[in-house]
């Protein structure tokens, strides 16, 4: 199925819960989280202002390029022509564009890796009604925790006593994420684990909510992620998701590409009130959050048991 449902989805959402989120500046966030991947946007930067760089050296010695090119290509551009200074001037231009475009991209990906995604944490909480009866709920892919700590926040707004444990592939990960929710003053709140997403280390229908943040499209990365395999680890870790969560429980993930595919899977597994957000343009791709309940009454199929 396609993002068709998305439409009814816009339109018959329920009303999200109060977030109120807090008005805090990207400065902010990124001094507690800091980046993921800040190679990647080096990276784009230093190819950024060379090409610039190019395009300022195209300008101010013009002519002198277009001479070189009759010089040394000779049979295609003749002295004189016309043909030589049209490359010059278009090799110039490509050369400018390009800057721009990497100049852009690399705006969107720092964007998108401090600010969007706070952002997108708050609409993520705000999917989910009563935060004060649920007391436990599961972040998949925690990352360096702006997720996690958001929930972890609502839980604590909302006087509960829940708490969020945070799963990620890497014991170094989880270790710096406890140090962010300690800055946020969630601490309390908040517990963390290494383990496989693939396997997820809990009981069935043991979690009151079960979200994640551009982690899915992750896995399975190793098989390449257009490949029949990668999508066959993401539907494995999106069968789990629903495998932790109670009945009735509340499950919401933000990923990027391959949101038709997850409606897909929740479909077959018989999942209620899945709705598919606005497209939300992060790291220069479509994104959509997908919500969905699991059913209070109606056994899942094809879910095993609990592997530890």
């Amino acid at each position: 199925m396609s993002l068709a449902v998305r439409a009814h989805a816009l339109h018959t959402a329920p009303k999200m819960g109060k977030t109120s989120p807090p008005n805090r500046d990207w400065t902010q966030i990124y001094a507690i989280y800091g980046m993921d991947q800040w190679h990647t946007l080096l990276f784009l930067l230093f190819n950024a202002f060379l090409f610039s760089l190019l395009s300022v050296l195209f300008l101010l010695y013009f002519d002198p390029f277009c001479s070189f090119l009759e010089w040394a290509f000779p049979l295609l551009f003749a002295a004189g022509g016309g043909a030589a200074r049209f490359a010059a001037g278009f090799t110039g231009c490509v050369a400018a564009l390009s800057s721009v475009c990497l100049f852009v991209a690399a705006g969107n990906f720092f964007y998108s890796s401090v600010a969007l995604q706070h952002e997108m944490a708050q609409r993520i909480v705000g999917h989910v009604n009563d935060w004060s009866s649920v007391k436990l709920a599961l972040d998949i892919g925690c990352g360096r925790g702006i997720l996690l700590n958001s929930v972890a926040t609502q839980l604590k707004k909302t006087g509960s006593s829940g708490r969020v444990v945070g799963l990620d592939r890497s014991k170094r990960t989880t270790l710096s994420t406890l140090r962010t929710a300690n800055m946020e003053g969630v601490g309390e709140y908040v517990t963390c684990r290494e383990g496989d997403v693939r396997s997820l280390p809990f009981g069935d229908n043991y979690f009151d909510v079960v979200v994640s943040a551009v982690f899915l499209h992750t896995v399975g990365k190793e098989y390449g992620h257009r490949t029949v395999e990668a999508a066959a680890e993401r539907m494995r870790v999106l069968g789990e998701m629903v495998r932790v969560l109670k009945p009735g429980g509340m499950g919401v993930v933000w990923d990027l590409v391959h949101v038709p595919e997850y409606v897909r899977r929740l479909q077959e597994l018989k999942m209620e009130d899945i709705r598919v957000s606005e497209r939300v343009t992060a790291f220069m791709v479509s994104s959509h959050i997908v919500s969905f309940r699991k059913p209070s009454q109606q056994p899942i199929p094809g879910m095993g048991e609990h592997r530890s």
